[in-house]
């Protein structure tokens, strides 16, 4: 089985596809981890097309990628994917959970990938702040993934939690 999982920060993407790497025994890789450089420097479509093709090579009997990056991946992981998960929550929803975790991460200094670490400067300020993304995103991947991504032979959207977790329970 190969999985990717999508949606916007706070639906759930990473804790979800963990959970469904384990109950697959399958490697999953979250794509921020290797798109991520140190002092937040982004790999380029090439470098990131490398990183994701070395992964999945490696991963011939199944993989769960964790992540979006259509505009560096193009169609790389939809179209080797068998399943394509979307998490749609509410956007309260997701704000929510959004806030709890990047609260989390800059009270007690978690370090993310390669060594950044969140602040409220790049949590809050500026257009390419988290929040001000996830706003963005939340309305565009309404508008665009039902037309992208309706027609991909194993497409689930999710919409709540409930769902997500009976989706999870009938993996095994």
């Amino acid at each position: 089985m190969r999985v990717n999982v999508k949606g916007i920060s706070g639906s759930g993407k990473t804790t979800f596809a963990r959970e469904l790497a384990g109950r697959l025994d399958l490697p999953v890789l979250e794509l921020d981890a290797v798109h991520h450089g140190p002092n937040w420097t982004e790999a380029s479509a090439e470098e990131l097309q490398d990183r994701v093709r070395e992964f999945m090579a490696a991963a011939p009997d199944g993989w769960v990628i964790d992540g979006n990056y259509e505009s560096k991946l193009g169609a790389l992981v939809t179209d080797a994917a068998d399943t394509l998960v979307w998490l749609d929550p509410p956007l309260h929803v997701a704000l929510a959970r959004l806030w709890r975790r990047t609260k989390h991460r800059i009270r007690d200094g978690v370090e993310l990938w390669s060594g950044n670490r969140e602040t409220w400067r790049n949590a809050f300020w500026g257009r390419d702040a988290l929040f001000a993304w996830t706003l963005r995103a939340f309305a565009r991947h309404r508008r665009e993934w039902p037309r992208r991504y309706g027609s991909h032979r194993g497409f689930v959207r999710l919409r709540s939690e409930d769902e997500a977790a009976r989706w999870l329970e009938a993996q095994g």
